[in-house]
């Protein structure tokens, strides 16, 4: 049986530091961002450009005009979510089987929307990684091409840290440095060992 432990965090918390230290400690995991960037240059290339012309170059899908397309428009937003979740979702599924088969008794998924999607059914226990909001925008702002407005724009479409951190089973603090967050995933990593994944149980496939 595999325990499926979900991974999520507000933009900017580390959550792919964190991510990185699962896999050093043995765990398989599945990265929803990563999938998205393997398919914007490859299968949803054809189905972005014709729902939203000019946003691919060369034959990859150029995420600053995309964002731009999509950022302040619902519709727009829900028509890409339409291309792409589908696709996603369909590899996350296959991760799964393949964990399954292999009878890994832990995975992660690595889904940072996990909570403002309503996806909590993913998975049966969800991680949140969390550092305090000084730190979050110094990382976020820090990053090329970002600017004080969009970060807004993009912390306005997440559940606050305050929620995320009530809801999660397990907390991974990178605000006191990623030595600690080591610590708490390691702990994490013992704590689920052997335990038995409710999602998957019994079950030839997600």
């Amino acid at each position: 049986m595999t325990f499926v432990l979900g991974l999520t965090g507000s933009i900017g918390m580390g959550k792919s530091a964190t991510a990185q230290m699962f896999r050093d400690a043995g765990v398989p995991v599945w990265d929803a961002d990563a999938a998205v960037h393997s398919l914007y240059r490859g299968r949803a290339v054809p189905l972005v450009e014709a729902a939203f012309p000019g946003t691919t170059r060369d034959g990859i899908v150029d995420r600053p005009l995309l964002r731009e397309r999509v950022l302040d428009d619902p519709v727009a937003l829900e028509i890409l979510e339409a291309i792409v979740h589908p696709i996603v979702r369909e590899e996350e599924h296959v991760f799964l089987r393949n964990a399954l088969a292999r009878g890994d008794r832990l995975v992660l998924l690595d889904i940072p929307l996990l909570f403002e999607a309503g996806e909590r059914g993913r998975v049966d226990a969800v991680a949140v990684v969390s550092a305090p909001s000084a730190i979050q925008e110094a990382r976020v702002l820090a990053r090329p091409g970002m600017t004080p407005e969009i970060f807004a724009a993009l912390l306005a479409k997440q559940m606050p840290d305050r929620e995320k951190r009530a809801r999660a089973h397990f907390l991974v603090d990178s605000g006191r440095g990623f030595a600690r967050a080591a610590h708490d995933v390691s702990a994490i990593v013992r704590a689920l060992a052997g335990r038995p994944g409710r999602r998957l149980a019994g079950r030839g496939r997600p």
